[in-house]
């Protein structure tokens, strides 16, 4: 058994096998997580990525996609949500068959609470449902706010939501989905007949907590941004990237078995071993500056060679954003892989910094 266990941790050294999730390793081993998050492709669309992910996810060490759907999909659970120009069950059957070709595990996202509206477009569920806003009437054309928020309280908003997260779980053969959460600024309104005056943490733990034991039921591991679990001012995090508004708290009252997304744009400051600390699952999040990228990177390699710590199970690895299209992100992608100089812009730079990234994770550091 001792031989056994000898080889088969060598080939997972080398890359053959997956160590298993939430594991610690060696600072030199395999990250349980390695992946990139992108938006889910056109119909238009779908030959490229199907292209992308079982050649290019593979030869970059990439093992786990989240593609964030949101009501970018044909629902049948509810008519009012059918979308006959998006992906469809049989589009997605073709995704499904790829990451499992490339040996990928496919976690699909619905943004869940906040960004329910971007710019002056309101989103479907806010649409079809304006009787779930947390600010109906309020804001027109949605001037003056980020993004709109669905009301935690309404007792008809999860019934809707829970059917639109089945249906698109099970297209995906999903065991894990992410449910965003993140940049809520419009809670606990003070016009919401249901909201107003209650604690912005507790409805923020209430609506993760509630989320999560749905997401149990269906055989589904939840994953979330995590930045509405931060004191911004006391990490220095701001109200972006931590919260200002008073949801921090929450993170003490929300199970423990969620996988944390620690997304960080500019810096890295030490959040990883926060939320590990905390007993969380965490992958930190960059987008398009490989310097952060490499510092986050490092961080949970530092945590992962403390094996005798509590917290180097729970750095898990991490997940690349893109923020640009499917599409475009492959182009930029392919266009770098041939030569060309990467271009100034949000797909050249989140690609750029996908390859930096991918290239360290495959390079074993040196040794302390």
């Amino acid at each position: 058994m001792r031989t056994l266990a000898v080889f088969i941790l060598t080939l997972a050294i080398m890359g053959a096998v997956a160590a298993p999730a939430g594991s610690p390793t060696s600072a030199g081993g395999l990250l349980p997580v390695r992946g990139v998050h992108l938006s889910a492709p056109s119909k238009k669309d779908l030959p490229l990525a199907l292209t992308f992910i079982r050649q290019t996810l593979p030869k970059e060490g990439v093992n786990t996609l989240v593609l964030e759907f949101d009501y970018n999909y044909d629902f049948q659970s509810r008519p009012e949500f059918a979308d006959p120009a998006a992906l469809n069950r049989t589009d997605v059957r073709q995704l499904v068959q790829a990451c499992r070709d490339a040996s990928v595990e496919l976690i699909p996202q619905i943004n869940c609470l906040g960004h329910q509206s971007w710019s002056t477009h309101t989103d479907r569920l806010l649409t079809k449902h304006p009787e779930f806003d947390e600010t109906p009437g309020k804001y027109p054309d949605n001037k003056g706010i980020y993004c709109r928020s669905y009301c935690p309280l309404h007792p008809g908003v999860h019934a809707v939501l829970f059917d639109l997260i089945d249906e698109l779980a099970k297209a995906c053969e999903a065991k894990s989905f992410h449910v965003g959460m993140d940049e809520v600024f419009i809670l606990a309104d003070p016009d919401c007949p249901r909201c107003k005056d209650k604690s912005k943490a507790e409805l923020f733990a209430g609506e993760v907590s509630t989320l999560d034991a749905h997401l149990k039921k269906i055989g589904c591991r939840m994953w979330m941004w995590g930045d509405r679990f931060l004191d911004g001012k006391a990490t220095g995090t701001g109200e972006w990237e931590g919260s200002e508004n008073g949801t921090f708290p929450a993170v003490d009252h929300v199970p423990k078995d969620i996988v944390i997304c620690d997304w960080h744009y500019d810096k890295a400051p030490e959040t990883v071993r926060f939320f590990a600390d905390k007993g969380f699952d965490v992958v930190p999040c960059p987008w398009r500056k490989s310097p952060v990228a490499l510092a986050q990177l490092a961080q949970v390699r530092a945590i992962r060679a403390e094996a005798s710590q509590p917290a180097a199970k729970h750095a898990l690895g991490v997940l690349q954003t893109t923020w640009c299209g499917f599409a475009p992100f492959v182009r930029a992608y392919d266009a770098q892989a041939a030569g060309e100089a990467v271009a100034k812009n949000g797909a050249g730079e989140s690609a750029d910094c996908f390859r930096a990234l991918f290239q360290a994770i495959r390079k074993k550091p040196a040794s302390p």
